[in-house]
């Protein structure tokens, strides 16, 4: 007898919907085809010791499975449920029900429990998609697919359920979530705040113009000055999420089996922050089995990268154009996957491998030459990518001990949020801009104009501390920014001359 049940393949952040075909005939052996990887032929183990454990058997006839469209690579052990419940029917060990109407993932453990499985929001949005009445998955993964509306989701634990759910002898409800409730009601949720920092108040201002305009930005002091503490309080300053930004970065959470156990939906701007000894395929994503990296994590939020000379030249060469297109594209022989990767990138580094280099207080220990070979570990083309660069200094003991709370991440970001606005409405009809990070050379030339004064400020600084050519346009972005904060049409030189301190690193002679 042949039966057919459907499941679901998940390649980049989509789901591509897979037909099981089952047949049951005269003859022996199990044969399973249709490109299978070692984990889907290892399911022939599982589910005999799953059926056995609750009462079925695999027919002791010839069992043929083909996983259709055959010329697609299938990877991954969420088929079990599918291919279980495809050859009961075609054994007629359970009378054939409505199963055409339903998407079936789930992996089987020996019992006849059922394992959470990865990506079950793209397979539920190719589910509605394609019109299915509803999806079976295990409980684990309901919430995560229930976001998705006019599609019944039932969590099960286990086979039997599946079975009797089939059967008629088991209701199972449909698990429901409302999903502006569950987006509002994460948000508040911040486990830091700026008005934890003591001083560094030119620091927080960089911070805030980088929010503003969606600005990379690198922090440069010694060690203790606060670097990572300023940047783990970024993503509260940034605007909140919106409902289409969480559900594209909990597809990517979900494809990589990052999200909380229960977890519904993404609805805080995420924050990565992974360790130097990363590999550039962890970072930008790939392997054998493509999978999302620490960029595609990072979407519609932060990737901070703490001591970034540590980190190895290839793997920050790798991430030059991601930076710029806002997508990395994973390319094989036989298919090629993107996955979205729009993130500010927030760096932070000691000036000199002591750490003391330009200190108030203590002095450099490092051999002259060394700053600057330490400083060129950080290539020209990645440092060019970086809007604002902005030196740290050692918080004194009297602002440490002060008891005046300081501005809260609210009260920026209620700020940041109107800038956005403003450039919202500026870039409303450009299709690839969002922020003034992403102004194009001709945006530029139509938005930064200059008066007389600042062309002259600008000219002048440029000569008297040395900055590069490639300074020019960064300088001219976040001042843009800087006047939006202010709510100026016009590119004032207060404006002007505060962008132009955020440019160190292009200074001749910083280094020594």
């Amino acid at each position: 007898m042949l039966v057919k049940t459907f499941g679901s393949a998940v390649y980049g952040v989509n789901a591509t919907t897979i037909t099981i075909e089952t047949n049951v005939s005269e003859g022996i052996k199990f044969y399973l085809v249709g490109l299978p990887d070692n984990a889907i032929k290892e399911s022939q183990q599982r589910i005999e010791a799953a059926l056995k454990n609750i009462g079925f058997k695999m027919p002791g006839k010839k069992v043929v499975i083909n996983m259709a469209p055959a010329d697609i690579r299938k990877e991954g052990s969420a088929y079990d449920l599918t291919i279980a419940i495809g050859i009961l029917m075609a054994s007629e060990q359970i009378m054939q029900a409505n199963i055409n109407e339903y998407i079936i993932m789930g992996e089987l453990s020996l019992d006849g429990g059922l394992q959470p499985v990865k990506g079950a929001l793209p397979i539920a949005i190719q589910a509605r998609k394609e019109g299915f009445t509803g999806i079976i998955l295990p409980k684990q993964n309901a919430r995560e697919a229930a976001i998705v509306a006019d599609l019944k989701v039932y969590g099960v634990e286990n086979l039997r359920q599946v079975i009797d759910f089939f059967t008629g002898d088991l209701t199972i409800e449909p698990t429901v979530v409302n999903t502006q409730e569950e987006f509002y009601k994460q948000q508040a949720s911040n486990e830091f705040d700026f008005s934890d920092v003591r001083g560094q108040e030119n620091i927080k201002r960089a911070l805030e113009i980088a929010a503003a305009g969606g600005h990379n930005v690198i922090l440069i002091g010694p060690p203790g000055a606060g670097k990572t503490m300023l940047a783990k309080r970024l993503p509260t300053i940034l605007p909140p999420l919106s409902l289409q930004e969480a559900l594209e970065t909990t597809k990517i959470h979900s494809v990589a089996g990052k999200l909380k156990k229960e977890a519904a939906l993404v609805s805080v701007r995420p924050f990565r922050s992974p360790h130097h000894t990363i590999s550039d395929v962890a970072l930008v994503g790939g392997g054998g089995i493509p999978q999302p990296g620490e960029i595609s994590l990072a979407h519609n939020g932060v990737l901070f990268l703490d001591e970034l000379p540590e980190f190895k030249r290839t793997v920050l060469e790798v991430m030059r154009q991601p930076l710029e297109e806002r997508s990395v594209t994973i390319s094989r022989a036989k298919f090629a996957i993107e996955y979205p990767a729009s993130f500010m990138l927030v760096a932070s580094m000691n000036p000199c491998p002591c750490g003391y280099y330009n200190h108030p207080d203590k002095d450099c220990v490092c051999a002259p030459g060394v700053v600057q070979k330490y400083l060129n570990k950080i290539s020209g083309p990645l440092l060019d990518r970086i809007d604002l660069h902005v030196e740290v200094t050692p918080v004194a003991f009297n602002e440490l001990t002060q008891t005046r709370i300081s501005e809260n991440s609210d009260t920026i970001r209620q700020r940041v949020v109107k800038a956005r606005n403003i450039q919202s409405n500026r870039y409303q009809d450009s299709a690839n801009t969002f922020c003034n990070a992403q102004m194009s050379t001709i945006q530029m030339r139509q938005l930064c104009k200059l008066t007389q004064p600042g062309t002259e400020l600008l000219k002048t600084a440029m000569e008297r501390l040395g900055l590069s050519a490639r300074a020019y346009d960064r300088i001219l972005k976040v001042a843009r920014t800087i006047a939006d904060l202010a709510e100026s049409n016009q590119i004032e030189t207060e404006h002007l001359a505060e962008a132009i301190q955020y440019r160190s690193l292009d200074r001749e002679g910083w280094a020594g």
